[in-house]
Parts: structure tokens; C-alpha cells; sequence
């Protein structure tokens, strides 16, 4: 079999004169086949030196035709240009071509105009199918590495949505993101278009769809929470204008993390006004802790414990409300269908173990952020993600942190873990629920906190002063909940020096200038 490619510019009539004969070739001869390539006039020149200079020929005008040897492999033999090609036709099947040129020169244009639709058509079919843009940032950070097989299996943005993932981190960290990436490579999945590194400040979020804001390394040491609240801002305040200035309109920023998560949310909510809609933090993983902790009470699975509500501070001054929760496929005496449940409260008879053992457990990991390792962060940022974009389960409730509107008499203006659904790419806050009301020394002592500690990190107050509840026994099915806050925790360790995010560290570290809001 003869297979020949012909290559010309668009607007050359002596290609156009080369593809008619060939296509009657093609046509006529059961064994003649041609590859047609058409460039445009400005880049065909580069175009053709790169084809000769590969295959070592010698050739300037337009057309080349080659012929492919597809019984031996290599390079194409050269057959020459419009003349040659002529020739061989006219020796080996005894055919030429009688165009005139006015009808060349016509051909030419029209072929020249095709050419240009075809790559309009192209271009558009690629803005169709273009990859979803999910940075994530400290992608240094252990959460990072367990979060990208999750991203990548496809279960978060569905099998059909292509993904490109882009590590952000700073210069310090290059060794070991070009190690991730090797590795992200080696899954070989079919939604990852791409991965890449980022260091260079100045083009953070360019064009992001999805911002997962990891908690930031740390490296240096400071004596005081203040400190340690105030040095969040200059991050946040950099990432909120970086987004502003450089991602997409309809970019969606999710936090995770294990320490001032509400606060990270809140300030990025202040730098980026124009996406603060779009900006949420992550409570599944504090609603994970209790299921877990819970369900080995019970002898049963986490995944069969249901609507567990995460009100207020998700990293520290919060209440776990057990009221709502249900627990399915539970042994007993009593069993239903899949669908079938039962109020948790009414399977746990030793209210003393909830009063002492399950409070103190939950209060010992939001206080040291144990256990809320990588995978569990990882987890619960894929699993929000994943409801974002498709819903939640439905008749499930979900703990979100979100802006407070005064849902529930939350003050407005903090960032507030609440009782959500997800749908239609949003989610909706459920204050039609009965009997969820929270007593005001219950809401005050979570507000108070997260009141000051945005007050303190933005310069407005010196000092925080945790909130000192009268009552020490607080039970989470009663509206008492003592899980300590970051503030109440650091408080009781006198003379301790705490860990500083490298926030101004991290901001020098990458190639460029730091860049105020």
C-alpha cells in the first residue's frame, strides 16, 4: 500500500492543485491513501524547517509530500514538492491534473478560509473539554499527599470533569513537590490532564477553580497566643489579594486544616471580598472524631452514625450536638430495612460515659489536634469538595463553617460552624430544624471567642481573654459541651513557647515580591 502525506500552506494553490489529484488518486486506487496537513501561511515556514531539519531533507516551498514506508518503519522517503509529485503520478498511474491556475488560485482561498473554521471549531471544543484548575496551597504539608489520590481517583468532580492540579508552596519546599508530582504522574489517571509546582508569588491561583487552603509550615517559635493570632494575617491577607487578582470569577476556596481554621476563613472572607461567598472551611473532620469515638462505643461503624452537628469553632470552642443523630443498622432486638434508624440517644444508656469519657476524648483532640492527621484532613476537604459540586446525601445534615448571617442568633460577621445541606452547587443553611436551639451561655461562649480572636489578629484588641463558663460539667445532648478552646488549652500550659506559622518566612521564601492589598 502507498500511503502519502501532503503538507502545504493554506493559501498556496499549488497545494490546493496537489490535494485535488491526490484525493482522485485516493479515489480511484484501491491501495492509495494520503494524509493531508495544512498550516497557516505565518507558521509555515518554522513549520517546514522543523519537518526537514528532523528528518534531515532539503526542502523550501510548499507543498512536501513524502511518502510513509509502512512495511519498514523510520523516516518517510521525500518524494519533493507539487512538480515531483506531479511527475510520479503521471509515471506510475498515468494521470495528471489540467487546473488552470485562476481555478488554483480560487481553491487556495477557500481551503485557506477552511483551514482558519476548522481551528476556530477546535479552539472552542477545547474550551469545552478544558481541565478544572485546583491549586492547593502548603503543599508541602501531609494533608497535601493524601488529598491528591483522592482528587485524582475522580470521585470528587465526577469521571467526566479532567482536573490540573497545581502544588503551591514556597522555594524551600521545589525538592520535594518535584518528587509529588513524579509521583501524582505515576497513577496514570484518566482525569488528570496535569500537575505542576508553583513558588513564584506573583502567579498564585492563576485562573484557579478550586483553592485548597492547607494549614501553612512552621518553623519559628513565639511566647503568646496574640502572637500566634496575628501571625495569620499577613498570609491571608496576601492569598485573599493574590485570588482577587489571579483566579478564576467563579472560584470556590475551601480551609482545612487543624488549627484557627474559622479565623483563616474569616480573613480571606476580609482580602477577598469579591469571592467571600465562595469561601468555606471544613468541619467534617471534628464531626469524624465524634462518629469514630462513638460508633466504637457502640460496636457498630462510623459510616452508620448520621447527623452529627458541629456548632461554632471547628478548631477549638465548639459544641458537639448529639440530638439529631441517628444511627443506622444498629444490632439489636429491633431491625428494619437499610433506611430504617435510631435516635442515638436512646442506644447509649450510660449517660455518664457521655458526660465524662466522650467529652474529655473529643476535648483532648480539638485541644491538641491529635488524630487529625493528613488522612482525616484529606478526607473530609475531598468529601465537602464532593458535596459542593454534587449534593450532599440527601436528608443528611452536614456541619459546615460559613459566614453567619444570624442564623440560629449567631452574630453576624464570623465565621461559624453550622448545621447544612449541599445542592445545586451551593448549600443551604437548615434553620428549619426543630429542637436544635442553643441556650445563650452555650452561644456566647463559642461567639466570645471567635469575637476575639479576629479582633486580636487584626490589631483591634491586645489581649485574649477566653470566655469562663460557670458550669464544669458540660454534656453535648444537653446543650453543654466542653470542648476547650486553642486560647483555653494554651492557657493552661504556663510558660511554653508555641510554634509560629512561617507565614512571613513562607511569603519570603518564594521567588518574587510580597505584594500588599
Amino acid at each position: 500500500m502507498a500511503k502519502f502525506v501532503i503538507a502545504g500552506r493554506a493559501d498556496c494553490p499549488y497545494y490546493a492543485k496537489t490535494e485535488l489529484l491526490a484525493d482522485y488518486l485516493q479515489k480511484n486506487l484501491p491501495d492509495f491513501r494520503i494524509h493531508k496537513i495544512t498550516q497557516r501561511p505565518e507558521v509555515w515556514e518554522d513549520w517546514l524547517k522543523d519537518v526537514c531539519e528532523k528528518n534531515k531533507w532539503s526542502h523550501k516551498n510548499s507543498p512536501i509530500i513524502w511518502r510513509e514506508l509502512l512495511d519498514r518503519g523510520g523516516k518517510g522517503l521525500l518524494l519533493g514538492g507539487y512538480n515531483e509529485f506531479l511527475e510520479h503520478a503521471q509515471l506510475y498511474y498515468d494521470v495528471t491534473s489540467s487546473m488552470t491556475t485562476e481555478l488554483m488560485m480560487v481553491i487556495a482561498q477557500e481551503n485557506l478560509g477552511a483551514h482558519i473554521e476548522k481551528e476556530q471549531e477546535e479552539e472552542g471544543l477545547k474550551t469545552c473539554i478544558n481541565p478544572l484548575q485546583v491549586w492547593i496551597t502548603s503543599a508541602s504539608a501531609p494533608a497535601c499527599y493524601n488529598l491528591i489520590p483522592i482528587l485524582t481517583s475522580g470521585e470528587v468532580f465526577g469521571m467526566h470533569t479532567e482536573i490540573s492540579i497545581t502544588l503551591f508552596d514556597n522555594k524551600q519546599a521545589e525538592e520535594y513537590l518535584k518528587s509529588l508530582v513524579m509521583e501524582t504522574q505515576d497513577l496514570a489517571s484518566p482525569v488528570l490532564r496535569s500537575v505542576s509546582i508553583c513558588t513564584k508569588v506573583e502567579e498564585a491561583f492563576c485562573q484557579a477553580h478550586v483553592i485548597v487552603v492547607l494549614d501553612d509550615s512552621t518553623d519559628k517559635e513565639v511566647f503568646t497566643l496574640e502572637d500566634c493570632l496575628r501571625s495569620r494575617v499577613p498570609l491571608c491577607r496576601l492569598y485573599g489579594y493574590l485570588i482577587e487578582k489571579n483566579a478564576h470569577e467563579s472560584v470556590r476556596v475551601i480551609v482545612g486544616g487543624k488549627t484557627f481554621v474559622n479565623l483563616k476563613t474569616v480573613l480571606l472572607m476580609r482580602y477577598a471580598p469579591r469571592i467571600a461567598h465562595n469561601i468555606i472551611a471544613v468541619a467534617l473532620g471534628v464531626e469524624g472524631e465524634a462518629k469514630a469515638i462513638l460508633a466504637r462505643k457502640l460496636k457498630t461503624a462510623p459510616s452508620y452514625i448520621k447527623d452529627v452537628i458541629i456548632w461554632g469553632n471547628i478548631s477549638g470552642n465548639n459544641y458537639v450536638d448529639l440530638r439529631k443523630t441517628r444511627v443506622y443498622r444498629y444490632e439489636s432486638a429491633i431491625w428494619g430495612p437499610l433506611h430504617y434508624s435510631r435516635p442515638l440517644l436512646n442506644l447509649i444508656f450510660d449517660s455518664e460515659w457521655i458526660k465524662r469519657e466522650f467529652v474529655a476524648t473529643l476535648k483532648h483532640l480539638t485541644a491538641t489536634g491529635r488524630q487529625f492527621g493528613g488522612i482525616l484532613a484529606a478526607h473530609s476537604i475531598a468529601t465537602t469538595l464532593k458535596y459542593w459540586y454534587h449534593g450532599s446525601p440527601p436528608g443528611e445534615i452536614v456541619s459546615l463553617g460559613i459566614l453567619s448571617e444570624g442564623q440560629f442568633g449567631i452574630p453576624k460577621g464570623i465565621v461559624f460552624s453550622m448545621p447544612v445541606k449541599f445542592e445545586n452547587g451551593t448549600w443551604v443553611v437548615l434553620t428549619d430544624l426543630k429542637d436544635i436551639e442553643i441556650s445563650e451561655q452555650i452561644m456566647t461562649r463559642m461567639t466570645s471567642d471567635l469575637i476575639q480572636e479576629k479582633l486580636v489578629a487584626l490589631g483591634d484588641k491586645i489581649h485574649f481573654q477566653p470566655y469562663q463558663s460557670e458550669h464544669k460539667d458540660l454534656v453535648p445532648h444537653e446543650e453543654k459541651n466542653p470542648v476547650m478552646s486553642d486560647a483555653d488549652f494554651l492557657n493552661q500550659i504556663p510558660q511554653t513557647t508555641f510554634e509560629k506559622p512561617q507565614s512571613l518566612e513562607f511569603l519570603n521564601g518564594f521567588e518574587g515580591k510580597t505584594v500588599e492589598s
